[in-house]
């Protein structure tokens, strides 16, 4: 498992695909706030309410200067299939190689109904204009989680 990183770290280059397979990277949010978020699976119950929560959302981050990135190891065929069955509007990335999770520390040992397992470990991270990380969040519930944020943030919902 990588190293966990620390508000004032240089954010992790990415270059991914979408869920059009374009390439997304995270120089394309430079001088902007984005949200980077990584999710264990498309379509389970979990990830898709944490997906529809930012989702619900966007429009109230956007408003106070955050972008919203979604990363799972998921293929963009699958990441399509989970934007139009659920009507998610949040960029949802694919990392099947998990380098980008493994350079955010979002892969690796996580304990998982008292056991311990190797997978996405939910976190979210929020880069400032700069590209540092401002927040690193581990171990996230996918349920409030979004709620949470907005608070700490201070963006009133």
């Amino acid at each position: 498992m990588s190293e966990r990183l620390q508000p004032g770290d240089a954010a992790p280059a990415f270059a991914l695909k979408n869920a059009d397979g374009d390439e997304v990277t995270l120089a394309s949010y430079q001088g902007r706030k984005v949200i980077v978020y990584f999710y264990p699976a498309a379509l389970t119950p979990g990830c898709t309410k944490q997906a529809c929560d930012f989702t619900d959302n966007l429009t109230l981050l956007a408003d106070a200067g955050y972008d919203v990135v979604g990363i799972s190891p998921d293929k963009p065929e699958k990441l399509d299939k989970f934007r139009q069955k659920e009507s998610l509007s949040v960029t949802l990335l694919s990392d099947p190689d998990k380098a980008t999770l493994t350079a955010y520390g979002a892969f690796g040992e996580k304990t998982m109904y008292g056991k311990k397992v190797t997978g996405v470990i939910r976190s979210t991270f929020v880069v400032d204009e700069d590209g540092r990380i401002q927040n690193a969040l581990y171990n996230v519930r996918a349920t409030g989680h979004v709620a949470k944020l907005l608070k700490d943030l201070k963006i009133a919902a």
